[in-house]
């Protein structure tokens, strides 16, 4: 590519508006068909990047991707975990791989505040209720539900999702706030530090908000769940394969844990077979908790730019990968 050519990205997927007219504006552009199905989308891949200097990432990538023919310059991962891409491979050929870190913090955090409510309040049984004409149901809601305040929330990992959590659950709700996290030194005065069976036997509400590794891979199993505390809430805005569903499923059916809502899933889409669609105390969303119109121009915008860039040979504070730069 020489100097007066503009270069060619590829997106996995869509982006928000602002952010496509801005890429438009300095480059070509390239999107993946979103009707092919899995295999036909990685062949049309393979071909989209044979001659692209940018690659635009919202879904997962095949293992082998950076094997074939491209002339990429940077990677970017539109959100903030890097599961999708295969960063190792990336790092062999020097290849920097970047995300958008923090710009959706705050649309998962109030994602797990909201469904703290709505499961607390029972939005959706009362809901119900009342469409059904049962009016007197409100009788009942004393016994059924309760606020927030003073009640202790678990945040397991504590990145920007976990610290954001915290400030809205201590200063909005005047919640306790303890975590698990690699770097308890790091964390603020009104957060304590806990143990991750200590976090699961004190806390009346969970939150999984760190990322997926080989350590944090089923990381909450049947083990961890025996000593939860009764009548807990289970909140993952992390990633599905951090929980062991077969346990959790379990842990619902006997009782252990009282609800969950759950955002993420070991197999995406969620599987018609599993035993979680039938619980009545399970919430279920379609992997959205980041994704506001706020969040969406916000991460479109910073993919974008980095992706620039990383073309131009620049080395944006948020590659992942540094290291190949040494």
């Amino acid at each position: 590519m020489n100097q007066t050519t503009r270069p060619l990205v590829v997106l996995t997927d869509q982006i928000h508006s602002d952010a496509y007219r801005y890429l438009c504006d300095n480059a070509e552009v390239t999107i993946l068909d979103p009707a092919l199905p899995p295999d036909q989308a990685n062949v049309a891949l393979r071909r989209a990047l044979a001659h692209a200097q940018g690659l635009i990432v919202r879904r997962q990538l095949p293992g082998d991707i950076f094997e074939g023919q491209h002339d990429l310059r940077g990677v970017l991962r539109h959100g903030v975990g890097l599961d999708f891409i295969p960063v190792a491979a990336a790092t062999s050929k020097k290849l920097p791989v970047a995300n958008t870190p923090e710009v959706n913090a705050n649309s998962v955090a109030e994602y797990a505040i909201g469904a703290m409510l709505a499961m607390t309040r029972r939005f959706a049984e009362f809901d119900q209720n009342v469409r059904d004409g049962n009016w007197g149901a409100r009788r009942h809601a004393g016994e059924l539900t309760f606020e927030l305040k003073s009640r202790c929330v678990g945040i397991v990992g504590f990145g920007a999702i976990g610290k954001r959590l915290a400030e809205i659950a201590f200063h909005g709700f005047g919640m306790r706030v303890i975590a698990y996290t690699r770097t308890p030194s790091k964390l603020p005065a009104h957060v304590k530090s806990a143990g991750l069976k200590a976090l699961f036997s004190t806390s009346d509400y969970i939150v999984l908000a760190c990322p997926l590794t080989e350590t944090t891979r089923g990381m909450i199993n049947a083990d961890v769940l025996a000593h939860a505390k009764p009548n807990v809430m289970l909140i993952n805005v992390a990633r599905g394969p951090v929980v062991n569903e077969r346990d959790l499923a379990a842990a619902l059916e006997s009782g252990q844990i009282a609800s969950a809502a759950l955002d993420v899933f070991e197999v995406q889409p969620l599987p018609a077979t599993s035993r979680l669609r039938a619980h009545p105390g399970v919430m279920l969303t379609p992997h959205l908790a980041g994704m506001t119109m706020d969040a969406e121009r916000a991460m479109g915008m910073l993919a974008v730019q980095t992706q620039l860039a990383l073309i131009r040979g620049e080395r944006p504070a948020n590659v992942v990968n540094a290291e190949i730069y040494t």
